[in-house]
């Protein structure tokens, strides 16, 4: 986002270990905002909606025209810039992109609100990168976080959590902006794809036994 404001927030339960060294560019504001500790991967992932709906109308709907939420273990390669902005923004998964309907990962099971109907969805979209207008992001995050809550009151975790309630959100309510998988790469898998002409962005590779409490 050359020649653009930007204030990022950082989300840890250790905001002692975010450097205060930082320097940032101009028009660049950094801030940190704690959250609590949980005991299982799986439930940052679904407290993940209710953290970013309550930061915007906590103070981010006073400071922001768009908002975009990525994961922190992304590294940034090539340019990302305002041709990535949009009133909904998502990205294809570099996993799935080149696989048919049926094989995408959605929540299949009706018990869950993430449930997608097996004729319904175009593209597997990744939740670690996704945003839009303040007021879209805001819908969504407010949608998925109720839809989360319904599940968690009947004992059901969908099978890939807030990426399962964010893909039925994008069913029903279609991007208007795509990003190809080039914005969200995996490093895991190694060399470029041919049809893949530049990685802009991509999640590293790390060790999950290491970073995660639980595995």
């Amino acid at each position: 986002m050359v020649g653009l404001d930007v204030h990022y927030y950082v989300f840890t339960d250790l905001p002692g270990d975010v450097p205060s060294n930082v320097t940032l560019g101009v028009g660049r504001l950094l801030s940190i905002v704690k959250v609590m500790k949980f005991d299982r991967w799986q439930e940052i992932s679904l407290r993940r909606m209710e953290l970013i709906q309550t930061a915007i109308e906590d103070h981010i709907h006073r400071e922001a025209h768009y908002i975009f939420c990525l994961d922190v273990d992304m590294r940034f390669h090539g340019r990302v810039g305002s041709e990535a902005l949009g009133r909904l923004v998502a990205a294809i998964h570099p996993w799935f992109y080149m696989y048919p309907r049926s094989q995408y990962p959605y929540e299949r099971r009706t018990v869950s609100t993430a449930s997608v109907p097996e004729d319904q969805g175009d593209f597997y979209y990744q939740a670690n990168i996704f945003g839009g207008a303040l007021e879209d992001v805001h819908r969504l995050t407010k949608t998925c976080r109720e839809h989360l809550e319904v599940d968690k009151s009947v004992g059901v975790e969908a099978v890939w959590q807030e990426e399962s309630h964010l893909n039925w959100y994008l069913v029903k309510n279609k991007p208007t902006k795509l990003l190809s998988p080039e914005y969200v790469w995996d490093d895991a898998r190694g060399g470029k794809a041919k049809e893949i002409k530049l990685v802009r962005f991509s999640s590293v590779i790390k060790n999950k036994a290491e970073v995660r409490e639980n595995t």
